[in-house]
C-alpha cells in the first residue's frame, strides 16, 4: 500500500513539473520562433527592434567561454590530479576538499563580487602602480607605458577570470570523482612494471578517467554560459553596438542581453528575447550533446583497447 502511495507521489511530482517545463517551452516557441532569422544572428544591439541581433551577445559569450577554460580547465583538473593523486589524506588536505565542495554551492552573485573586488579594483590599483614605477625610468628614455590599467575591469578578461572562479570549484570535483572512479588495479599494474607515479598517472589514470573529466568540464562551462549575475558587476554591458574583438575590449553576453531586451516596454523587444532565449538554449543543448558525445566515444575507445 505504502509503495503504491509512494509511486503515485513520484508520478504526480514528475508529471507536474514535466507540464510546466512543456508549457514555458511552448510559449517560448510561440514568442520567439516567428523572430529567428539571419539578421537576428548578424545584427548587433539596435534601438530599432526590427533591426535589433544579438551578434555582439554571441562573439561576447565565445570569448568569455574561450578564456574560461583556458583559465579553470588547467588549473581545476590539475588540482583535481594533485587532491586525488599526490596528496596525502591528512587533515589539511580533507579540509581543502571539505571547502572545494562547499564553493562550488556558493550563489553566483558572490563570485561576482569578488571578482568586481579582485580584478576591478585591486588588480587595476596594482597595475597603476607597477606601470608608474616602470614609467620612472622609461620615461627619460621615451618609451612610456601608456596602458590605462582602469578599462581591465570593464574587459572580457575581467569577466572570463571571474567566471573560471565560478567553475573551477565545479570542474576539480569532476576531476577528482573521474580520477577516484578508476580501479586501484591500473594503477598497480603501472607500478608493477616500474612506472614512475607521474607515469602511472599520464599513462594508466587520465585516459581512463578522461571521459568523465571532460563531461565535468563541459558541464561547468554550461552552468557558466548561463550566468548574468556575476557579470553585471565585472562589466558586462546590457547594450552594445560592436563586436568584441580583443580580451581589454568592452563586451556583453547572450543572457544579458536576453536580460536588458526583457525590461524594455516594446513588445517587439520581449519577442526578440525569446528567439535569443532559442538560441542560447540550442548552444547549452548542443554543448551537452557533445558532453555525451565524449563520453561514449572515449568509453567506446577504451573498451575496445583493453579487450
Amino acid at each position: 500500500m505504502y509503495g503504491l502511495v509512494f509511486q503515485f507521489t513520484c508520478f504526480v511530482a514528475n508529471f507536474v513539473a514535466l507540464f510546466f517545463l512543456g508549457y514555458l517551452l511552448i510559449d517560448l516557441l510561440i514568442t520567439g520562433i516567428d523572430g529567428l532569422s539571419l539578421d537576428l544572428l548578424s545584427n548587433t544591439a539596435n534601438p530599432n527592434p526590427k533591426k535589433a541581433g544579438i551578434l555582439s551577445g554571441i562573439v561576447g559569450t565565445l570569448w568569455l567561454m574561450g578564456l574560461t577554460a583556458a583559465f579553470a580547465i588547467p588549473i581545476g583538473v590539475g588540482a583535481g590530479i594533485f587532491l586525488e593523486e599526490y596528496a596525502r589524506n591528512n587533515r589539511i588536505v580533507r579540509f581543502v576538499k571539505l571547502n572545494i565542495q562547499n564553493l562550488a554551492g556558493v550563489p553566483s552573485i558572490i563570485y561576482g563580487i569578488l571578482g568586481y573586488t579582485l580584478f576591478g579594483i585591486w588588480l587595476p590599483r596594482a597595475l597603476e602602480i607597477l606601470i608608474d614605477g616602470f614609467n620612472v625610468v622609461l620615461e627619460p628614455m621615451g618609451l612610456p607605458i601608456t596602458f590605462d590599467p582602469s578599462i581591465l575591469g570593464q574587459s572580457v578578461l575581467a569577466g572570463s577570470l571571474t567566471m573560471a572562479l565560478l567553475v573551477l570549484p565545479v570542474i576539480t570535483i569532476a576531476a577528482q570523482e573521474a580520477l577516484r572512479a578508476v580501479p586501484d588495479s591500473f594503477r598497480l599494474a603501472g607500478y608493477g612494471i616500474g612506472m614512475t607515479r607521474w607515469q602511472v598517472v599520464r599513462y594508466q589514470v587520465l585516459p581512463v578517467a578522461t571521459p568523465g573529466i571532460l563531461t565535468g568540464v563541459i558541464l561547468a562551462l554550461s552552468r557558466a554560459i548561463g550566468e548574468a549575475a556575476p557579470l553585471l558587476l565585472v562589466g558586462a554591458a546590457g547594450y552594445i553596438a560592436f563586436v568584441t574583438g580583443h580580451p581589454l575590449d568592452g563586451y556583453t553576453v547572450l543572457p544579458i542581453q536576453i536580460y536588458n531586451w526583457t525590461g524594455r516596454p516594446q513588445e517587439e523587444f520581449h519577442a526578440l528575447a525569446g528567439s535569443a532565449i532559442i538560441v542560447l538554449l540550442v548552444v547549452l543543448l548542443m554543448m551537452n550533446a557533445v558532453a555525451i558525445y565524449l563520453r561514449l566515444f572515449f568509453r567506446k575507445k577504451l573498451s575496445y583497447l583493453h579487450s
